[in-house]
């Protein structure tokens, strides 16, 4: 590094230090030293003579000090930096002219010809092709918002620098293709793929907001399906429960009865055993009385199946039945469907119908079911007393 260089770049230091604005999270003194450092690269292995490396190192390091007073056109104030140091400190002529020409080429939208311009615009673009592109691009997203320049959303700030990597942007040396051109299509792919999983995020959320919505609008049909749904699930549930507890007592008794009369009828025909014969009749009567309970409980309700489009027209026949059309032919049955389902509020009456009788029917099933097990349980403890009774009197006739 030449005198002049060493002492430019202590220059451009304190002048970014006591006059660059915090706000500017990209355009700072550790840019310039990351375009200086690329710039070193390149040079290193490119074919430059040394007047050349000094007129690069100084437009690589006054390429960016115009952001202390101005964002707009800051390349010409850059200049005019450049040319003041430069003259202050007896510069020739010839290599201030060089080095503004070079500071003017890290326009944006500048196309450089000479070998100087295209190394100085590589290097100030470098970390298009370094790791830390992910760094650079989000601080200078938040520099052009935090100054009111712009404001990106994250996708937008997505597909500006996709279409800056893939459209605008290209590198000129030779090092830099041979070089950075790999890790740059490297951060065009991160961005590419983290673009296609926003996109997929947002679909879904989409997909997420629509179906929020829609089951919003239909919130309450959705309410009303969930009341009859359940309401229905746990009538046929409570239904079956029923016909459980039925069959158990049934068949509890019917096993007592057979016993009763494998055992005991045996041996009623002795005298001696005359005393059985109250205490097994009650204990037959009884259980007789809760199968014939248990079986009234269960037993179904036939109907005349049967209904008229007079009943249809006008609403009276419920179709969720099947006991209403049992006896009706298919056709008949399809059209009754077909107008009961063209009037939603006539639906859930029908559905509000079979629910009540369901009900109307477990009150029943459920009523006859307590009286059941209340006689079984009455006949069980009168029974064994009565058998008790006949034993003890019997031995008290035997003394």
């Amino acid at each position: 590094m030449t005198n002049i260089v060493e002492k430019a770049q202590g220059y451009v230091f304190d002048l970014f230090k006591k006059e660059l604005n915090a706000s500017f999270l990209y355009h700072n003194y550790t840019h310039t030293e990351r375009v200086l450092k690329s710039l070193h690269e390149i040079i290193a292995h490119s074919n430059v003579s040394e007047v050349d490396a000094e007129i690069l190192q100084l437009a690589a390091l006054f390429h960016d000090t115009g952001y202390t007073q101005t964002i707009d056109d800051h390349e010409k104030v850059s200049a005019q930096i450049a040319e003041d140091f430069l003259k202050e400190n007896q510069v020739d002529t010839t290599t201030i002219k060089a080095v503004i020409a070079c500071i003017l080429a890290t326009k944006f939208d500048f196309i450089p010809k000479t070998t100087n311009e295209k190394i100085i615009c590589d290097a100030d673009c470098s970390h298009f092709g370094k790791d830390y592109f992910p760094e650079t691009t989000e601080f200078l997203r938040k520099e052009l918002e935090i100054q009111g320049i712009v404001n990106f959303s994250a996708s937008e700030w997505l597909d500006e620098n996709i279409k800056m990597l893939s459209e605008q942007h290209q590198f000129h040396t030779d090092y830099a293709l041979k070089n950075w051109q790999h890790q740059k299509e490297k951060n065009l792919s991160d961005l590419i793929n983290t673009k296609n999983k926003f996109n997929k995020k947002l679909k879904k959320e989409k997909l997420k907001a629509k179906y929020k919505s829609e089951y919003k609008s239909e919130s309450p049909d959705r309410a009303i399906q969930s009341f009859y749904r359940i309401a229905l699930k746990n009538h046929i549930k409570l239904s079956d429960i029923a016909d459980t507890k039925a069959n158990i007592l049934l068949s509890v008794n019917a096993i007592i009865i057979s016993l009763l009369m494998s055992i005991l009828f045996s041996k009623l025909d002795n005298p001696s055993n005359a005393y059985l014969i109250v205490p097994t009749v009650i204990f037959i009567l009884f259980s007789v009385t809760t199968i014939i309970l248990s079986i009234i409980a269960t037993r179904p309700n036939v109907t005349r199946g049967k209904f008229t489009k007079e009943d249809i027209v006008e609403k009276r026949v419920n179709l969720s039945f099947f006991g209403n059309f049992h006896k009706m032919k298919l056709e008949e049955f399809e059209w009754a469907v077909s107008e009961l389902l063209k009037d939603k509020n006539h639906v859930y009456n029908s559905l509000t119908k079979d629910l009540y009788f369901l009900g109307k029917v477990l009150n029943r099933k459920y009523r006859i079911l307590r009286i059941t097990y209340s006689i079984f349980m009455i006949g069980i403890i009168v029974s064994v007393l009565a058998f008790a009774i006949s034993f003890k009197m019997q031995n008290f006739d035997f003394l």
